[in-house]
């Protein structure tokens, strides 16, 4: 809990983006430009030359493309899990490290996109993966491919993120917008900030809207690393085929993504002196995570290896046996390092509170999880069933400048977005800060405004608006308006505001994804292209569903998440350009403005 005003926050939110960037900030912003021109240059190399340019050969056909497209994926959970499991179960500490951790996670995703993409060959006929009406008739995508089920998870879990980071972004550009001295950056804000004005119905929808978001993206989250898992575990291949994956791969994700999200705050706090915020009990509570991930990715290690020896199959056994002592024994054994032995040591609380040790154990956790996904795709490819095809696989230098590209490209993105967007949800952490001086008992300022016909009680605290409120109805006063900077619990009550009914239109919402969804797969796959493919033939919807499950979700989800979101921008009436409402500009900062009809 920060024991600070509410106009201290806000000065100290503010700062790292009003005021001049460090030649520290410079120094980093030109390391990792040069890395995502590397990487530009890699890329254009693969679009001039194709995937040929790449290290892959006739029997390692994935290798170090989707190795990074799966890590970039789990390190992408992270802030979406902070943000909706964490809110669910009202967890107050994710108040100071949501913000970064959500765009943490949309930064990472667009990282992951990139491999998938450029390993198309032809990365122009993106649009084929997607199910519109094309030049060729009637021809669909097969939804019974887990190819096809990654871009739907994909495509909503980004979109998703980021609508669900913008929602709660709203307060914190309408406090930049109506902080900022310079024009530019006041109109830059005021457009960002869809006009918000804190009114106290507008707050009441924005706290359900957020929930209902929770409670949508957190099947979402689940959902995404176990589409991607069944990338793996639906093929027939030794190795990759096993039922441990999705669970597998999901707490690697949590493991990976709390990692990357430690190293950047523990950076964060420092450069922009954020330690009133960033506190190392939440340092601590992070590295408590991490332990329980790693912990569970340490017993599927155990699981997977002890199921492989219980086969009875000789080329599952020889598989994991390969993957120990063979050509690429000195990854699996990195990995084992990185990913289980050096985060047990987490167990210690002197270790967990440790700035230094925790900034080497994200570090090596990152770097762990790579392995463990290069180990799983590259060990699994370079020995088949044939020997005649067994080979080795090398990455090219264009491969490497593609992965330092990314990740140069992220830095780079996470720089900029310091330098421009508050890192701490302000509006969040002043809800749940304590009371110190200056944020009660100064009294109430009293304005009048002629044209409407009211006047403005100023306040500034919530309980002193609260008691003020119910004194003002108990003296049959007219309320007109109430504008605060953050909701306040108790609020809708005392005004006697009436329940939303975003809740009843998200499910309806949902029905509608429901039966696209539904719809979708059984014309393109049933009735109007049917395909036989695998000895699985497309007979009837009943048959498929089991296939069809993953596209159906993600479009209940992406329809549920939408539609809810644009109903609460109408029903707020937010949009782009419009004007502030708020008739004192400190209300987004630190004050609490009744507006009371003057019946004189």
């Amino acid at each position: 809990m920060v024991n600070k005003s509410y106009h201290t926050i806000s000065e100290d939110i503010a700062r790292p983006i009003e005021g001049r960037a460090s030649r520290a900030w410079w120094i980093a912003f030109g390391i990792t430009l040069l890395a995502t021109l590397w990487g530009v240059w890699a890329i254009w190399v693969t679009l001039r030359d194709g995937i040929g340019a790449w290290g892959l050969n006739k029997s390692v056909g994935w290798a170090w493309d989707i190795t990074n497209f799966v890590w970039w994926i789990g390190i992408g959970h992270a802030g979406t899990l902070i943000s909706a499991v964490l809110l669910l179960f009202r967890q107050q500490w994710r108040v100071a490290i949501n913000r970064s951790a959500e765009a943490m996670t949309i930064f990472a995703v667009l990282q992951a996109s990139i491999f998938p993409i450029l390993h198309l060959g032809r990365p122009w006929l993106l649009h084929f993966n997607f199910p519109i009406p094309n030049q060729y008739g009637s021809l669909w995508d097969n939804f019974n491919s887990p190819l096809l089920w990654d871009v739907f998870a994909i495509a909503t879990y980004f979109s998703v993120s980021l609508v669900f980071w913008w929602v709660g972004l709203l307060p914190d550009f309408a406090m930049l917008r109506d902080h900022a001295l310079k024009p530019f950056q006041k109109k830059i804000y005021s457009l960002l900030s869809f006009g918000w004005s804190g009114r106290a119905k507008d707050w009441q929808r924005m706290e359900e809207t957020m929930l209902l978001l929770a409670g949508i993206a957190t099947p979402l989250v689940i959902s995404v690393h176990t589409i991607v898992s069944f990338d793996f575990a639906t093929s027939v291949l030794s190795g990759w085929h096993t039922t441990i994956f999705p669970p597998y791969f999901v707490a690697g994700a949590i493991f990976s993504g709390f990692a990357m999200v430690s190293l950047l705050l523990i950076i964060l706090r420092k450069v922009c002196k954020l330690e009133a915020y960033i506190t190392l009990k939440h340092i601590e509570l992070m590295n408590t995570v991490m332990l329980v991930a790693g912990s569970i990715v340490a017993v599927a290690y155990l699981t997977e290896f002890f199921m492989a020896m219980r086969s009875h199959s000789e080329f599952e056994q020889y598989v994991f046996h390969n993957r120990a002592t063979g050509a690429y024994a000195w990854a699996f054994w990195t990995m084992i390092i990185c990913n289980i032995v050096l985060p047990q040591l987490l167990w210690f609380k002197k270790l967990r509170r440790s700035i230094t040790f925790s900034v080497g154990v994200a570090l090596v956790v990152c770097v762990g999880m790579w392995f463990e996904r290069f180990v799983i795709i590259v060990t699994s490819l370079h020995r088949g069933y044939l020997p005649s095809s067994w080979t080795m696989f090398s990455p090219t230098w264009v491969d490497i400048g593609i992965f330092v590209g990314t990740l140069g490209f992220f830095f780079l993105l996470f720089l900029l977005y310091a330098r421009s967007f508050p890192m701490i949800a302000q509006a969040e952490v002043k809800g749940v800060s304590g009371q110190v001086s200056g944020n009660r008992c100064q009294g109430t300022d009293v304005s009048r405004q002629e044209s409407l016909n009211s006047y403005l009680l100023t306040l500034t605290s919530p309980e002193e608006l609260l008691d003020k409120i119910k004194e003002l109805k108990s003296e049959g006063k007219e309320i007109q308006e109430v504008y605060t900077p953050f909701y306040v619990y108790g609020l809708d009550e005392t005004l006697g505001l009436k329940r939303t009914r975003l809740g009843k239109a998200t499910f309806l919402y949902g029905l509608i994804g429901l039966f696209f969804g539904c719809w979708l797969t059984y014309f393109t796959m049933i009735k109007d292209w049917p395909m036989d493919i695998g000895g699985k033939p497309n007979a009837t919807f009943w048959q498929n569903l089991p296939a069809f499950v993953p596209v159906i979700f993600e479009l209940v989800v992406y329809f549920a998440a939408h539609l809810l979101v644009i109903s609460f921008f109408i029903r707020s009436r937010l949009y782009p350009f419009k004007k502030a409402e708020n008739p004192i500009k400190r209300s987004s900062d630190d004050k609490f403005v009744i507006q009371v009809r003057d019946n004189n």
